[in-house]
């Protein structure tokens, strides 16, 4: 009878846990007066933003294949050689280099992703807003004015449109279509973070026309390139009006797309009730993939808002996450770096979450666009490298095509190493075989061919990069060159070579396996100071405040150096972070604060971890918690103070939340390794694992009373807690194996079958000697 009363409480525990709490919410008493602090929504296609614009309500509309795909004017000249730039930095002639690679991305407004347009909505007569409210459960947007009027708006999460819905409407209703200003006077040119105006694309302004209860909005882009909005909308009493709104985008030579004119027309035969009950489905299971109960507040709404605009920005059959995802400047300017596809960092961590989150779906879409660009990746690795393999451009468009910049960076011969262990970790956290066999050993086997043939051996007989850089120190100089490899470098080079030799052995390719083990043997040890700290090269030692912490791959994200290795490594990784904290964060951006975040989960400094974030949230933050790089509270966190919008800070917060709570990639499942000392309650349901384990735990009085794992493919699990081995109660098919770490802690080992639940927990201390 108790065990059944018990296992009936833990299932009202688990399942509550999944219901969101209008606390996480975003609320506000009045509408955003610009478009980064706007009410976002999103369904990985289409994106939103809902602010006001004068006496106007605005919805900025986005649709992620929005792109300006000309090729970089002057880029992709003879000099477009790998050898030529290596001739010059040996030469120390590299101006040229400057002038014909890095300059282009500055001078020229395009390729770029460009912003849709707006639909705004006479509201003058509505009185004051009284509030807005951003329900993320249900990813649905409210607004109440004064006078009565009600809003509410979603964008589909299925279907590719947005919906509007205006309730004790008093007045007339009035909408228009809002053309972005792609003519006029050019008065910004060559500002890559503040955008250039989006006038010197040059395009044709496009045409509005509008039959009855319809708007339709046609433009024209570069190279036969068209898109299109609609809005229509119908009475359905005296004050009620439900609507849509749709873009369509059409590119030379695809295939023909419906119209967004014809979208709208299909989807208002059905009524705003049916469509909003088919999208909060969607998100319903969303919020069930995972979810996380921590004492502070703060980090806990951040990381919610993070989950909703991961579930907006990323959906398989959709571009993946760019800069700004769906949520493109409205500002009549081209946007931050031209909204691209930044592949040194900014992409990367825009996946880190959805790992242990439990969204491996999410994460499917960043690599189903690296799959599909691979040929044009390929193109550009003999085009630029002159080699065989797979390389992939730092810096890209739509297409994956190269855009230029700082070469070091943008041209990188390590981004697809980066990119490489985004396919490793879907796999770890999949178990899926034929991925594994079909997607990921293919694509890291092709990275791993490349590294083989662009590197030489040293006089020490050592594996190298013929010249080396570590995003982005000495940002475009000359001196951002190294000779010898940097730890940047290094760290995804060997990276590389321990996941091929891995899943070859996986697959049972024992000699493609042990090809890859000699390589990875041929390179030196990363370059440390006499102080046990990870430097940038061997000629160059951790001096400067900089956002990127690139020196510090072997730490975290790749785990080439890890703290349960023992003394040794932590020693490095403790002696890193304080030297990183010790020059301290002049020009750090959010991100650094979310990345470091990650590194002292990684160090078991639960406390740092927690006070990383919470600057995160508080200094670098835009209003609906979009990441705004710079310090916006002018507290001295960064001396950055400016507001470009980027995502990859946003996403990188929620999986340092999530380190804090879960860790497997040492070999065994680490529940809760970095709370801090006043976390005394915290609890989690559904965070996955690497080898496919669904895990949830809860922590009462600073101790873990309850471990739920759920194994979907079966195997050995290994799990790591703070409960006493004398008070560990283990329900399981096969008999557990429970000792005492070195460590102080409790390690379970367990062997499971597809499919099934182990039972974790405490033994109250009083009750131990009754056993």
């Amino acid at each position: 009878m108790k065990k059944a009363i018990l296992g009936f409480l833990l299932f009202l525990w688990f399942n509550a846990g999944y219901s969101q709490s209008s606390v996480h919410d975003l609320q506000f008493d009045a509408l955003a007066k610009r478009w980064d602090e706007a009410i976002p929504l999103g369904n990985g296609m289409l994106g939103a933003l809902v602010w006001q614009n004068g006496d106007k309500l605005r919805f900025s509309l986005d649709r992620a294949d929005l792109w300006d795909l000309r090729p970089m004017n002057g880029l992709h000249r003879k000099e477009f050689s790998y050898q030529w730039v290596i001739e010059q930095v040996k030469k120390k002639d590299y101006a040229p280099v400057q002038q014909y690679l890095d300059a282009p991305y500055d001078r020229e407004p395009a390729p770029s992703r460009i912003p849709g347009g707006a639909l705004e909505f006479d509201s003058k007569d509505w009185g004051k807003v009284q509030s807005v409210r951003l329900f993320i459960s249900k990813a649905i947007c409210e607004v109440k004015w004064s006078n009565g009027t009600v809003l509410k708006t979603f964008v589909h999460a299925t279907a590719p449109v947005g919906w509007f819905r205006f309730e004790n409407l008093k007045t007339g209703f009035k909408s228009q279509l809002i053309m972005p200003k792609f003519q006029g006077v050019v008065k910004v040119s060559g500002d890559p973070v503040g955008g250039d105006d989006l006038s010197r694309l040059g395009y044709a302004q496009g045409t509005i026309k509008q039959q009855g209860n319809s708007i339709t909005y046609d433009q024209a882009g570069w190279g036969g390139f068209k898109y299109e909005i609609n809005v229509r909308w119908q009475q359905i009493n005296k004050g009620t009006v439900e609507g849509v709104w749709s873009i369509s985008s059409q590119y030379p030579r695809k295939k023909i797309s419906p119209t967004a004119s014809a979208i709208t027309k299909q989807v208002l035969q059905k009524h705003y009730p049916e469509a909003y009950t088919s999208h909060t489905f969607w998100w319903r299971d969303f919020w069930k993939k995972s979810a996380i109960h921590v004492p502070d507040t703060l980090l806990e709404k951040q990381w919610y808002l993070e989950q909703y605009k991961f579930g907006s920005a990323s959906r398989q059959g959709a571009p993946p996450i760019s800069l700004q995802a769906v949520w493109t400047a409205d500002n009549g300017r081209i946007p931050p770096w031209k909204g691209d596809y930044h592949h040194d960092l900014n992409t990367q961590l825009s996946y880190w979450p959805s790992y242990s989150a439990n969204h491996l779906d999410g994460g499917m879409a960043y690599l189903d666009h690296l799959d599909a660009n691979r040929a044009n990746y390929k193109r550009y690795t003999k085009m630029y490298f002159g080699k065989d393999g797979l390389a992939v451009p730092g810096v890209t468009t739509l297409d994956g095509t190269e855009m230029g910049g700082w070469i070091q960076y943008s041209l990188s011969p390590t981004v697809s190493s980066w990119l490489a262990q985004h396919y490793y970790l879907q796999w770890r956290y999949s178990m899926d075989r034929q991925f594994l066999k079909n997607r990921a050993y293919p694509w890291i086997k092709d990275v791993a061919i490349f590294l083989e043939n662009i590197t030489i051996k040293d006089k020490n007989g050592f594996r190298k990069l013929p010249i080396s850089s570590s995003p982005e120190i000495n940002d475009n100089d000359l001196s951002a060159w190294f000779l010898q490899d940097t730890n940047y470098d290094q760290a995804l080079m060997k990276s590389t070579f321990k996941m091929a030799a891995e899943l070859a052995a996986e697959l049972g390719l024992k000699n493609e396996s042990a090809h890859w083990k000699k390589i990875r043997s041929e390179f030196d040890d990363f370059a440390i100071s006499p102080n046990n700290e990870l430097m940038f090269s061997p000629t160059m030692a951790y001096n400067q405040s900089h956002r990127h912490f690139s020196h510090m791959m072997a730490i975290h994200p790749l785990g080439l150096i890890k703290w349960e290795d023992g003394p040794k490594s932590q020693r490095i990784i403790k002696n890193s972070i304080h030297l990183l904290d010790s020059i301290g964060p002049d020009y750090w951006c959010g991100y650094s604060y979310a990345w470091l975040a990650n590194m002292k989960a990684r160090a078991k400094d639960g406390d740092g971890a927690a006070k990383a974030l919470q600057i995160f949230a508080k200094a670098f933050c835009s209003i609906n918690s979009f990441h705004l790089n710079g310090d916006q509270t002018k507290s001295g966190y960064s001396k950055y103070q400016y507001r470009p919008f980027t995502l990859e800070g946003n996403f990188a917060f929620a999986a340092g939340l999530q380190e804090m709570l879960i860790q497997s990639y040492a070999g065994f499942i680490a529940v809760m390794p970095a709370i801090p000392a006043a976390w005394n309650n915290v609890s989690f349901e559904n965070l996955r694992t690497e080898g496919a384990f669904l895990v949830s735990a809860k922590r009462e009085n600073s101790i873990t009373s309850f471990i739920k794992i759920k194994s979907e493919k079966g195997g050995k699990c290994i799990i790591q807690s703070d409960i006493p081995v004398n008070q560990v109660k283990v329900q399981s098919r096969s008999t557990p194996k429970i000792t005492r770490g070195k460590d102080g802690k409790t390690y379970i080992e367990v062997g499971t079958l597809a499919g099934e639940i182990i039972d974790i927990s405490s033994i109250p201390r009083q009750m131990v000697k009754e056993r």
